[in-house]
């Protein structure tokens, strides 16, 4: 397996794994997604905002668009659950074809960022993907805990690489269009 290989398998595991949490959290009211909860984001809404944004702001720069790192969670371009919802597969797909068509010579390639105040700061395309990939997981983890603190069940977001679980995902990999080689 080359390492391209593994940032397309992650980027599929990102969105399904968005997908499940994104579900589940779907089954809240406007009011509980937005309730003061503990966690780096006060509430489940802006903690899946955090994420948003912040994938918004690392796509762009592997696509070489340069947008402000400064963002504002508590204001959103998306007013109901279900924008955030449509907008994050957005950016879940947009992901998924950027790892599909990535070359493994390129994986060293510097990406420029703009970190505000005219500073540009440059990272190997490589580590820039596995910083987005950690950072999907850390703040999706800190959703999936606050939702441990509502009626709604957590989903099991670890059902993604491993042969035997399959028929746990399946259902999920139907509704996203995708589907598995028979193993």
């Amino acid at each position: 397996m080359q390492l391209v290989d593994h940032f397309r398998t992650m980027a599929r595991n990102n969105a399904w794994s968005n997908h499940r949490l994104l579900d589940a959290c779907g089954r809240l009211t406007p009011a509980e997604l937005r309730a003061p909860r503990s966690g780096f984001f006060p509430s489940i809404w802006l903690t899946l905002s955090h994420v948003l944004l912040v994938d918004g702001y690392y796509l762009n720069a592997l696509h070489g668009v340069l947008t402000s790192p400064e963002m504002d969670e508590a204001v959103t371009p998306w007013t109901t659950f279900e924008e955030l919802r449509e907008t994050q597969r957005a950016s879940d797909e947009r992901l998924i074809r950027f790892c599909d068509t990535l070359e493994p010579g390129r994986l060293d390639d510097e990406i420029v960022f703009d970190r505000g105040g005219g500073a540009l700061r440059c990272e190997r395309l490589d580590r820039v993907l596995a910083h987005l990939a950690m950072h999907q997981i850390h703040h999706r983890g800190q959703a999936h805990a606050m939702l441990s603190d509502t009626g709604v069940a957590p989903p099991q977001l670890d059902e993604f690489l491993l042969a035997n679980d399959a028929p746990l995902r399946a259902a999920d990999l139907a509704a996203l269009g995708w589907s598995e080689p028979a193993t």
